[in-house]
């Protein structure tokens, strides 16, 4: 319980200057509140929670009637009340400039009421957990940012921003989902698992780290270059960076990928672009870029059925193999087991089928033995029947009698 309680911060009137910094979940309660008293444990187990799972929010409690201007602030009118505070105001360009140096990403609204803010307040409550929501006026705004009309959403990263265009970029909350990322990161198969939500293409320098030869750090600096100097001009389409190794990669394409190479991936549909020339600078991959982008390269892979009955298969096999590679004794135990039963039972099954094939045999030929003797039997009768006197007419009918037996 002490431990729960350390994770639960009690605030005072320093928050006012403090929760500029952070995110916070605060609990407004009053001493007297039996409601407040039954919230306390409860509180306790969220903190801790959030603690736990590594969220940026932080959870906090406040004596509302201690600290009553603070609680009007808020909106305080009873007790308990929850707030978290989304949206932090920034106050002054000293208060920005702080922001911009603790955080490489961050989204700020400029200006006063408007639809548009409560777009971004909705936005902020589904994507407060990746990212930093902040308000300003058009005063506290740098001088280097230019803006066409305010009120307006801007987004702060790789020392630059870019401006909201509602025409341009669709919906607000999938804006800010896009560009909540770096314009370069070092990937990994976490991110680009994220970034599939983007429905940006993600150009990739497959390099080894260990290798220190010019071709892998070459590759790498061009990307990079790409990136950083012509980030206006793709950063509605692209995500730039880099990865260690190939492995992943594979999985991804179902195909071995030599190393050092650029691919573009389309983690949305699992479409990918390989390169069909030399990359020597960045001009070549540019030129490479511009080609996806008006449909020159075709694209490869994809989620038809056919592509996903190959994954099937492609992922059984790499499975088999790497059992194989990681422990071969193992792999034949597995694999060798479940054959030998197969084996078992499909044998126990023909000989039980050639019994029953040899039985039915030898029950047809005593069948076929028993009709030959009863056939035999008029004809050993007739050869001693006398002849003469009233011989005649039973051995007129004794054609008939056989016939009959024939037939039966």
């Amino acid at each position: 319980m002490a431990f729960c309680k350390s994770v639960v911060q009690d605030l005072d009137d320093s928050f006012k200057e403090n929760r500029k910094d952070d995110i916070w979940l605060i609990d407004f309660y009053a001493p007297w509140c039996g409601h407040c008293k039954k919230l306390e444990p409860i509180w306790n187990e969220v903190g801790l929670e959030m603690k736990s799972i590594g969220s940026p929010v932080k959870v906090g409690k406040m004596d509302a009637t201690s600290y009553s201007s603070l609680a009007s602030e808020f909106g305080v009118r009873g007790y308990p009340t929850i707030k978290l505070a989304l949206i932090r105001p920034l106050p002054s360009q000293q208060m920005f400039e702080h922001v911009q140096k603790r955080h490489r990403v961050f989204f700020v609204y400029i200006g006063g009421e408007s639809p548009l803010k409560e777009k971004y307040i909705e936005a902020a409550s589904e994507l407060i957990v990746y990212s930093y929501f902040f308000s300003a006026s058009e005063e506290v705004v740098p001088e280097y940012v230019t803006l066409k009309e305010v009120p307006a959403v801007l987004v702060f990263k790789d020392e630059n921003y870019f401006v909201y265009d509602e025409y341009e970029d669709g919906d607000l909350s999938g804006w800010i989902n896009r560009e909540r990322f770096q314009t370069y990161l070092t990937m990994d198969g976490f991110l680009l698992y994220e970034l599939g939500d983007t429905g940006k293409l993600v150009a990739i320098a497959v390099i080894d780290e260990k290798n220190a030869s010019i071709e892998h750090t070459r590759l790498k600096s061009i990307i990079q270059e790409v990136a950083r100097e012509y980030k206006g001009h793709f950063s509605r389409d692209f995500q730039f960076g880099h990865m260690d190794g190939n492995d992943y990669i594979n999985t991804l394409l179902m195909d071995e990928l030599k190393v050092p190479t650029v691919v573009v991936l389309n983690t949305s549909n699992q479409q990918y672009f390989v390169l069909d020339r030399q990359i020597s600078d960045a001009k070549d991959l540019i030129e490479f870029i511009n080609n996806i982008l008006d449909g020159s390269v075709e694209a490869q892979g994809g989620d038809s059925i056919l592509q996903r009955l190959k994954r099937v298969l492609f992922d059984a096999k790499s499975t088999v193999v790497s059992i194989f590679r990681s422990s071969p004794l193992m792999g034949c135990f597995l694999f060798g087991l479940p054959l030998g039963v197969i084996s078992i039972m499909c044998y126990g099954i023909y000989t039980a089928e050639t019994d029953s094939d040899g039985g039915y045999m030898e029950e047809r030929y005593e069948m076929s033995k028993s009709e030959f003797e009863i056939q035999e039997q008029p004809e050993e009768n007739t050869d001693q029947e006398p002849n003469g006197g009233d011989s005649t007419a039973p051995t007129a009918q004794e054609p008939k009698d056989v016939l009959e037996k024939k037939k039966d």
